[in-house]
């Protein structure tokens, strides 16, 4: 079986997101597997899908410093052996970035640089004349996850059988998306207005050609998702040193809508005012992924309420130290739990420029806090934490790494790297526990939006009690939440949200 063309081409953009790389397939509905790629078309008045396999399909994507370039190649003909066409289409989009450190944030702005397409479709020659296209998007680049919004205009004018008239497709809307790495989903909600003038000829040579026109509409709705899940994995060996083991799954999938308005046609001419209305669906899913991870030994888990979330974290190396002992009952402390949630997020730790690694002149870094010298093992987990606005010291200099973490605290450090902290309301609020009370001014706004995206809930009388200390079984099932919500809580609201339910 021949492998989908495929080909991304990428050097590594330093400065700027990557998010475009999720994007389903160009903005016309089209979706893929490995191997095939799908998508309807309406320019003749009447639905006809059209599909691709092997190198008929390809992506090539070139990064610089402060852009992007991402060229579409297709060649498709119609599913349908009974309809007569086919598709050649290659259009390439230009994307320019702004970074602006000081707000987290990143502006793309695509333009079309290139384009070609040439439809042929039952005996008629529709050819892209021109091609206007203006998308921008605004990033904003969490340390947990990145969240983007864009919108889009842009205008198609093709001619038809070279001097037979024109049709003009209008295009409006915009996108919706994430990545992290537990998952990503990019959503494309698209209004198309068709316009169609031509001169039709008839049976016979001396026949006048008879003008026609006609309207339509379509709205597009595309999702392309990508998300991880851990699943176990008994060992069916009875006479073996572990019992079973966690595997990570990654599954994408590419979902697409049509729903269409367009003139009821015959022989190429509408039938007086009547209307056909309908909706059309594609979906694609790639072969999952699979990657198998270290075995957790311990030996103070077996029946305790957070075995299994304990499990998945030592399998990710989230946990560090003994493999035997997990101590469940002990406070955790602040330097295990910042780890674990950089390690967890999988958190692009900042290195040194490798030119100032090799000057022998180069000063050994210095640790901002005198309890965490720079040559501890955590101390780039802690230095990205704070860098990132996470976490920071209990002073000005000292970090507290072995100190208990309570509740409020962890939360706090949650919310903040999922960056939701800023939608709480106005400070003066109050939040929904009986003992809000209690809840410090510098935790009230993640744990205010902690409860309102159900990461966290009350105890039996509603309580969050914020000031008490967080066990390591505790902090595991917080953890495990968190993940959780990175690669299915988003792609619900994104994806299922929006396409279904909106």
């Amino acid at each position: 079986m021949k492998k989908l063309g495929l080909i991304i081409l990428i050097t590594a953009l330093l400065a700027f997101p990557s998010y475009t790389q999720a994007s389903p397939p160009d903005y016309t509905g089209g979706i893929h597997n490995e191997y095939e790629y799908q998508e309807f078309v309406f320019i003749n008045g009447t639905p006809v899908k059209f599909a691709g396999s092997g190198k008929d399909f390809s992506i090539k994507r070139r990064d610089k410093d402060d852009s992007s370039t991402i060229t579409y190649r297709i060649k498709l003909t119609p599913v349908d052996p009974m309809i007569d066409g086919e598709l050649d289409r290659s259009i390439t989009y230009k994307t320019t970035y702004a970074l602006f450190s000081d707000k987290g944030q990143t502006t793309a702005q695509m333009e079309v640089d290139k384009y070609k397409e040439e439809i042929e479709l039952e005996g008629d020659k529709y050819r892209l004349e021109d091609y206007q296209f203006s998308k921008s998007d605004v990033i904003d680049n969490r340390p947990a996850s990145d969240y983007y919004s864009g919108s889009l205009t842009a205008r198609k004018v093709y001619s038809i059988n070279k001097s037979e008239g024109q049709v003009v497709v209008e295009i409006t809307g915009g996108t919706v998306g994430y990545e992290n790495f537990w998952g990503s989903t990019d959503t494309q909600q698209l209004e198309y207005i068709i316009q169609v003038d031509r001169q039709l000829k008839g049976e016979e040579k001396e026949a006048k050609p008879e003008p026609v026109s006609w309207e339509g509409t379509v709205t597009v709705q595309v999702a392309d998702s990508m998300s991880k899940s851990l699943q176990y994995s008994d060992n069916e060996a009875t006479l073996s040193s572990f019992a079973g083991g966690h595997l990570r799954v990654t599954n994408q999938e590419m979902y697409s809508s049509y729903k269409y308005n367009l003139p009821v046609m015959d022989e190429g001419k509408p039938v007086g005012s009547s209307r056909q209305r309908g909706q059309l669906k594609l979906n694609k899913q790639m072969v999952p992924r699979v990657e198998r991870l270290i075995i957790p030994k311990f030996r103070d888990i077996g029946g305790h309420w957070a075995e299994e979330d304990i499990q998945k974290l030592y399998s990710l190396d989230v946990f560090e130290g003994n493999a035997q002992f997990f101590a469940p009952e002990v406070p955790m402390s602040r330097i295990d739990f910042t780890r674990a949630i950089v390690k967890g997020a999988n958190m692009r730790i900042d290195q040194p420029d490798k030119k100032v690694l090799r000057s022998r002149r180069r000063q050994p870094e210095v640790s901002p806090f005198i309890d965490l010298p720079a040559t501890d093992a955590n101390y780039s987990y802690v230095k990205e934490a704070v860098n990132k606005g996470i976490i920071s010291g209990i002073t000005p200099n000292r970090f507290g790494p072995e100190q208990p973490l309570n509740r409020a605290q962890a939360i706090t450090i949650i919310i903040r790297a999922l960056g939701f902290e800023s939608q709480a309301p106005t400070p003066g609020y109050t939040t929904s526990f009986t003992d809000d009370y209690q809840i410090p001014e510098w935790s009230r706004d993640g744990i205010y939006m902690a409860r309102e995206i159900g990461l966290v809930s009350g105890d039996a009388y509603n309580r969050i009690n914020p000031q008490q200390v967080l066990t390591r079984a505790e902090a595991s099932a917080m953890l495990v939440r968190f993940l959780n919500f990175l690669e299915r809580d988003l792609q619900k609201d994104y994806r299922e949200d929006i396409i279904l339910y909106r």
